[in-house]
């Protein structure tokens, strides 16, 4: 898959150290990853959540974090629209972020 934004989630790791990890792990697994459905992205991620509006939230570092990406399946693009702690997650509308 194509990573859009990879910029969010070095901010994001910047701010948060412990975070980094996870996130470069995840960013390896999507970027390797040919997810043409979500029943693709569950076989990695069992833990992922479907929303409305192709989002998909990630639970990060033992869901500690919270990942939200806007997945283009059939061009192959991950958007990544959020990361961020539980608490900011529960200020956002994921769906429409």
């Amino acid at each position: 898959m194509h990573i859009v934004s990879l910029k969010l989630l070095r901010l994001f790791w910047e701010k948060h150290p412990d975070a980094e990890q996870p996130l470069r792990a995840w960013y390896l697994i999507a970027k390797r990853a040919q997810w043409r459905t979500p029943t693709d992205i569950k076989a990695d991620y069992g833990t992922a959540s479907m929303i409305d509006n192709n989002r998909v939230v990630f639970n990060i570092k033992g869901n500690d974090y919270r990942l939200v990406v806007l997945v283009a399946y059939r061009k192959g693009r991950l958007f990544i629209r959020f990361v961020g702690t539980h608490a900011e997650y529960d200020r956002i509308d994921a769906e429409t972020i």
